[in-house]
């Protein structure tokens, strides 16, 4: 077995999700012989990354293992000779994902920060970041894996791979380890009693399950989803399924698929948040300020439970169990976001999927899922449609190009108050997207502003 001693980077390392990193690393280090562990962040991130930098040092302290954590504001002082790299940044911090949710509700659409207009201009801030950090790695670490779960994950995941040419890179998300955890105790099962099936693209996948005799167990998992709590991650909101369109399907849908087969209610619920309590992200503001006020007791050397509330429980546990099946060829079962290879047939080979499949020494190898149905691959076939419009506007800065990705998005009404909030978010972005310099230029000489107050606000405090 590789007992090469291991160097782990992270970048986004002030992140509130770095303690779950930690320990995950620290349960698989018979596994996972970690020699050190970089934690990057930029300058605005410097004093979140102090405090977790702290913490996930004493961590290590508390565990039996000698791993020192080094922290930078400089990636290239970190990279040379990493062996594998994660990402979990957010270009904007959280008050950019406050304006991609508020904007769009302020003129009455769901802004949904990985799948409707919030999520394209994540899409469009982070790419062009992710492309430059590869461009390092080729230089410092040209044998690095990038383990990435910076969202929207599958389309930063397709940028990677078919733009900027980096083969070595696995997307991850959580959402399908929430169904593998939950749905084995629905039908009074374990969890390897159980086989799940994934397919799709990153927050748009179905699955099926069966019991290690082959019994299909998708149609009783079904039933109960209706009686009982079916595990959504805690930023969604639970609006059940029609019952007759999934027992047409057969499939049991992701939580997100809710922002489309549910899409007048979740949008009801959105505005309802937006006029009283906040957007998801001012929400998530609070619990973040709150963890990391416990990160600062110097006593704390453990993941505490509070973390779990802010909506990505086991997005780093995967990454860590990713690197450690790479590593040691575990070949262990995994739902990642990977090149597609002909696993799902209803879209090209050479595009990123979200699928089941195992991953080894190299790499993730993705299981043949087969057709969808009529409906499925429809949907399947308009979203992936759009996320290669919004991946071609990232790199390009091509402002038509973008606008036909928020027409083809099923969540974005088409029309002349699509278009304007497009120009809005593009305003209030004006500082990560170079990219659409010009055309910014152009918006806010013709007097385009948002016009939702808060968004306002934070715009004048520069922020």
């Amino acid at each position: 077995m590789n007992r090469k001693p291991v160097k782990i980077v992270t970048i986004g390392g002030g992140s509130s999700y770095t303690p779950e990193l930690m320990e995950g690393f620290i349960k698989r280090y018979d596994q996972l012989p970690i020699s050190e562990i970089w934690l990057v962040d930029i300058e605005d991130g410097r004093e979140k990354l102090e405090i977790v930098g702290a913490m996930a040092q004493r961590m290590w302290d508390a565990s039996p293992y000698d791993v020192k954590v080094h922290l930078t504001l400089d990636r290239r002082e970190a990279l040379p000779g990493a062996d594998f790299v994660t990402t979990q940044f957010r270009v904007g911090l959280l008050n950019a994902r406050v304006k991609d949710e508020r904007i769009p509700l302020s003129h009455g659409m769901l802004g949904q920060e990985t799948n409707g207009a919030g999520g394209i201009f994540k899409a469009l801030r982070t790419i062009p970041v992710i492309l430059d950090i590869v461009k390092d790695m080729r230089e410092l670490c040209p044998d690095a894996w990038l383990i990435n779960f910076t969202n929207p994950s599958g389309m930063v995941t397709e940028a990677v791979i078919r733009k900027g040419g980096w083969k070595k890179c696995i997307g991850l998300c959580n959402v399908p380890i929430g169904a593998i955890l939950k749905e084995p105790e629905m039908v009074g099962l374990t969890e390897q009693e159980c086989i799940h099936q994934f397919a799709g693209l990153n927050h748009f996948h179905w699955h099926r399950v069966t019991d290690s005799a082959g019994n299909d167990l998708t149609a009783s998992i079904i039933d109960k989803m209706y009686t009982e709590d079916a595990g959504l991650p805690a930023n969604i909101f639970d609006v059940r399924f029609m019952r007759e369109q999934l027992d047409q399907m057969q499939l049991i849908p992701c939580g997100y698929h809710r922002y489309y087969y549910r899409q007048q209610e979740m949008l009801e619920h959105a505005l309802e948040a937006y006029r009283t309590v906040g957007t998801r992200a001012e929400q998530v503001k609070q619990t973040e300020a709150e963890l990391f006020e416990l990160y600062k007791d110097p006593a704390l050397n453990y993941k505490p439970e509070q973390l779990a509330k802010r909506g990505g429980a086991h997005y780093s546990d995967a990454a860590c169990e990713c690197i450690a099946s790479i590593y040691g060829d575990k070949r262990t079962m995994m739902v990642v976001s990977t090149v597609n290879g002909g696993a799902v047939p209803d879209l090209p080979p050479e595009s990123i999927v979200e699928v089941s499949s195992l991953i080894t020494g190299k790499g993730a190898m993705p299981l043949a899922w087969g057709r969808f149905g009529p409906a499925e691959r429809g949907w399947l076939q308009v979203m992936k449609a759009m996320e290669e419009c919004v991946i071609e506007a990232a790199v390009t800065g091509d402002y038509g190009m973008l606008l036909q990705a928020f027409i083809i998005n099923p969540m974005i009404v088409s029309g002349e108050t699509c278009q304007t909030i497009l120009n809005e978010l593009l305003v209030a972005h004006e500082r990560y997207l170079p990219q659409f310099v010009e055309k910014i230029r152009e918006l806010k000489a013709a007097g385009i502003q948002p016009v939702d107050p808060v968004v306002r606000q934070l715009m004048e405090q520069g922020l």
